[in-house]
């Protein structure tokens, strides 16, 4: 999911022939405060224009938060161009995923839009309330609208008045890996996507893809890409390798060959498990 800055023309024109499955155009914090109203303006004309393909990614927008004066404003201007889904910022709780709920129902009945098909992605862990109180989201996500959660470490960081993010190895430090872990949890109990937060330095792509590859084999289904060059080391990622895709076959096809609930498999014990991973494996393959 590609992140793009609102209020420029030319990197929304860009971003648009990348490789992304998403693109997701900011209101945010990429755009000023005085350039709050040409962002939406930008934004919406940019979807009303567009002749969306099939094979074209989905266009979601990330609003403001729900405690600025803006996010009313973000909604009422885009929900008339029917975006696949919003992205919600610094979230305290599952109250503000029901708000932005009830008003899309609301929106989406005055602008003729599909009822509930507008999804919700929102950020769970940027504030520390919203951090402290996942298994409140996990257990009462937002209905049928969230699509998934995904988290910040940069908001949070801010907050609680750290100083960085990181430890001395350039690893999360425990707080923000504390948080990650909480929200992957949330997501998982939810029943939604865990998608990975964004990796700030766009220069280092071998970092980018390895970073990438630990997230795929933790659980998390997607990533946030903060630059076009990003993208592919992010689908790279997430794309099953030969070897996996060749294991997972022998797995699935030892599985069919006996009516059991075990297996034995180059010398190890399979179960149930190991054949749903198998399946998810082969249903992230390339066609």
């Amino acid at each position: 999911m590609l992140f793009v800055p609102a209020d420029s023309e030319r990197k929304l024109s860009k971003a648009a022939g990348t490789l992304a499955d998403a693109l997701i155009i900011d209101l945010e914090d990429s755009v000023s405060e005085s350039r709050k109203a040409l962002g939406r303006e930008l934004s919406t004309s940019y979807l009303s224009s567009r002749e969306r393909a099939a094979s074209d990614p989905e266009m979601w927008i990330r609003i403001n938060p729900l405690s600025s004066p803006h996010a009313l404003h973000d909604l009422a201007a885009v929900v008339p161009v029917s975006p696949a889904g919003i992205v919600l910022p610094k979230i305290d709780g599952p109250e503000d995923l029901a708000t932005v709920s009830n008003h899309l129902d609301a929106l989406e009945v005055a602008f003729d839009v599909e009822q509930g098909s507008i999804r919700l992605l929102p950020v769970v862990t940027e504030t520390p309330r919203a951090a402290l109180h996942l298994s409140a989201l996990a257990n009462n996500p937002g209905g049928k609208r969230v699509y998934g959660f995904t988290w910040g470490a940069e908001d949070l960081s801010t907050t609680v008045g750290a100083s960085t993010n990181l430890g001395p190895d350039g690893a999360w430090a425990n707080t923000y890996q504390f948080a990650r872990s909480q929200m992957l949890l949330a997501a998982a109990t939810a029943g939604v996507q865990p998608v990975e937060t964004l990796y700030s330095d766009i220069t280092d792509t071998e970092g980018l893809r390895e970073s990438t590859r630990a997230a795929r084999a933790e659980g998390f289904t997607g990533r946030i890409a903060i630059h076009p060059g990003q993208v592919d080391a992010i689908n790279e990622a997430f794309t099953p390798s030969v070897g996996e895709i060749d294991y997972a076959q022998r797995v699935v096809a030892a599985f069919a060959s006996e009516d059991t609930g075990t297996v034995a498999l180059e010398g190890k014990m399979l179960d149930a498990p190991h054949l749903r991973q198998a399946q998810k494996i082969l249903a992230l393959a390339p066609r």
